[in-house]
């Protein structure tokens, strides 16, 4: 299994930041190039406990569909989605905000296992860990931006 763990600082409130990182909307905007779309479940607005969204994308030009849940939520300082059915053997998302100073710390926990036994492992290694990466990275650029502007 592969844990990805990215921080991010945001100048702005604690509250706005946990909001904008829940927002399906926001989401679809920062996930544009890849062609994601809500299909169904919660489609738009903010996602609450015990919400589920399901996500159509093409990635490495394949469609994939994957539905995710919150399953902890703790506002304005934790939330957890996770993969109920989708390309994944796991997914698991924690979303840990804190405030430092006069800004807010934005934490993701990103756990996920490919599936297929050791050659999903070697894919995690290879290449798929490092693209998981760039995709929180890219919405949480979004959701910085959207928050400071």
């Amino acid at each position: 299994m592969a844990t990805i763990i990215l921080k991010t600082l945001i100048n702005a409130p604690i509250e706005n930041c946990f909001d904008l990182a829940r927002s399906i909307d926001l989401h679809l905007q920062s996930m544009k190039a890849s062609g994601e779309k809500a299909i169904a479940g919660k489609k738009s607005g903010l996602i609450n406990l015990h919400e589920s969204v399901t996500w159509r994308a093409k990635h490495f030009g394949i469609p994939f569909e994957m539905t995710n849940k919150i399953s902890t939520m703790e506002y304005p300082i934790r939330f957890v989605d996770e993969m109920v059915k989708g390309p994944f053997k796991k997914l698991h998302h924690q979303h840990h905000f804190k405030i430092i100073d006069s800004q807010t710390e934005m934490t993701d926990v990103f756990e996920f296992e490919a599936p297929f036994g050791l050659l999903g492992r070697l894919v995690e290694k290879i290449f798929l860990t490092n693209y998981m990466s760039k995709l929180i990275e890219k919405r949480n650029k979004a959701i910085k931006f959207q928050a400071e502007w």
